[in-house]
Formats: structure tokens, sequence, C-alpha cells
């Protein structure tokens, strides 16, 4: 899949997990001395306008708006949402799982238009038109760069790959036949989705 904005099909769907301080102390975790890393099937693709499905065994889909990076030789931005099954990634972390079930869904990895990178930025995510998450870059444990280097150096970073880059505080549940719409700097990059009823 070619996303709007890029030129080239997306590649691996890296994740930060807590890299805002906030966030991290709203679900009661401490912050990460070194990057914490996880994947996303390309299936959990969203775009704009689209509908995210609900799945049938979570009880609690959480909203996590994010900057989303595309890796290549210039760097693309996007505005994004990690959407997390919540009560099964608690489940999961108490027997000491990989995040993927609650992660990985159809539809949890919704991203917007890609335009060039200009940071810092700042980030937004509403629901009904209630604003839920405020958040700027400058407020990241790792920055843009410094997680560009650990990616590559740890993993290999290729032309397409996508980085979502951490939430900061705010993250709520999302109920069905909600209206969400998140953006970065007042609407670079715009996302708008529709909750399943």
């Amino acid at each position: 899949m070619i996303l709007p904005g890029l030129s080239r099909p997306v590649g691996t769907i890296w994740c930060i997990g807590r890299n805002y301080a906030e966030h991290a102390k709203e679900l009661g975790n401490e912050a990460p001395v070194s990057p914490i890393v996880f994947l996303k099937p390309a299936s959990s693709l969203l775009l704009d306008g689209g509908v995210l499905r609900l799945p049938s065994d979570s009880q609690r889909v959480d909203h996590e708006v994010e900057l989303v990076v595309a890796a290549g030789l210039s760097l693309m931005m996007a505005v994004g949402i990690d959407f997390t099954a919540r009560d099964i990634q608690l489940e999961d972390k108490k027997k000491g799982l990989p995040w993927t079930s609650a992660k990985g869904r159809p539809g949890f990895a919704a991203v917007g238009n890609f335009t060039p990178m200009s940071l810092p930025a700042e980030l937004e995510l509403s629901v009904d038109g209630q604003a839920r998450q405020r958040g700027a870059t400058k407020d990241m444990i790792f920055s843009v760069e410094k997680l560009i280097e650990h990616l590559d150096r740890t993993y290999g970073l290729s032309e397409g790959d996508l980085i979502f880059t951490g939430t900061p505080s705010g993250v709520a549940p999302v109920a069905a036949g909600a209206r969400i719409e998140a953006s970065i700097n007042g609407g670079e990059s715009l996302l708008r989705l529709t909750v399943a009823a």
C-alpha cells in the first residue's frame, strides 16, 4: 500500500511506547531509559475518512494520537492514532506477553496525509468535537532523531518504514458511533475517522 503523500509502499510499522513522561505516568509506568519498541502489521493501517470497527473481544479501546514519521531520503510526517485494546494489553502485560493482540487489530494504525517534516510539531485529537489530547513533540523523551538512530542501529530502517513516535497524555476510550479528528500543527496533516456503530 502506498499512502497519500508517499512514493513507496509501506514497509515495517515501528511503534514507540511511553515516549512522553506524562503518558507513562497516567498509566502507572515509569519513564523508560531506552526506547520501548513494538510492531504493528500492515493490515492494521487505516486512512483518513476510514471506519474503525471495535473488536468484539475487547471492552475498552483507547485512542493515542501520535506523530508518524516515514523513513526515507527526505523525512515525511503525518498525524496518526495508535488504537489500543487496553483491557487486552493489561492482561497480556500481566502474563509477560507481547502487545500485538492489543495493538495490531485491523484499523489500529490510523494515519493522515504525509507532509514534509516540520518540527517541533503540535498534536491534537478530539472526539465528537471535544478536545481529548494535546501535546508537543518537544516533550518527547526520545526525539525523532534519536528514535531513527536507535531503530536503524538496532534493527535497520528501510525507506517506506513508518515510525509511530509515542503519545502524549490524555488517552481515553472510544465508543461506537464516535467521530474522531486528529491533526498536526492545526491541519498540516489531518485524520478523520468514524467508529462503527
